[in-house]
């Protein structure tokens, strides 16, 4: 194994670990390979994704189960959404003017500008926000890749980091209200 994959896969165990040790619930993704995510000798799969069967089963917030999936493979990390967190997710033209303007959580960037706002769970989308397909909530049964992931464009990085924010998550009505209100017009029409 060449010494820079120990060192990724160091940094990405990590970064697991520190986010199982918050409780939330972790989930080993498929190692990306020059430009695509594999999981497997037969993996179809180009993009990042669950690298275990059954990933909502086994999601976990244990420690020996993170250090167990890192242990050998440089797994991205998939983080559970709809237990300890919902994830809206939003291109920039509206993450990137909200980001500091609504009440203050963790926000994850993308490589290629999708913006993920965790806020607490169980609230739906606004129908404003809902009305996009360009834009996402990450509830029960979906995950979101987390920072310090690597993509073929770049790392997934914190806009907002869940140190700044003391690891709490704001009300996803207040971020949705806030995501709606410093967006161009076209979003305000839809409701």
């Amino acid at each position: 194994m060449h010494v820079g994959d120990l060192w990724q896969r160091s940094v990405l165990r990590r970064a697991a670990q520190r986010y199982a040790d918050r409780g939330w619930r972790v989930v080993p993704g498929a190692i990306l390979i020059d430009d695509r995510y594999v999981c497997g000798p037969l993996c179809r799969t180009v993009a990042c994704h669950p690298a275990i069967d059954q990933w909502e089963i086994a999601a976990s917030s244990d420690s020996s189960d993170v250090d167990g999936w890192w242990a050998n493979a440089t797994f991205s990390v998939l983080l559970e959404t709809g237990h300890s967190f919902d994830v809206v997710e939003v291109p920039a033209c509206v993450g990137a003017p909200s980001a500091w303007a609504a009440p203050l959580g963790p926000v994850a960037v993308t490589p290629t500008g999708r913006w993920m706002f965790l806020v607490e769970p169980g609230d739906a989308l606004r129908p404003e926000l809902a009305a996009r397909l360009d834009i996402v909530l990450h509830g029960p049964g979906s995950w979101i890749p987390a920072p310090p992931t690597r993509t073929p464009e770049g790392r997934i990085r914190w806009e907002v980091s869940p140190a700044v924010t003391a690891w709490r998550l704001p009300d996803p009505y207040a971020v949705q209200q806030v995501l709606i209100s410093t967006t161009p017009t076209g979003l305000r029409r839809a409701a």
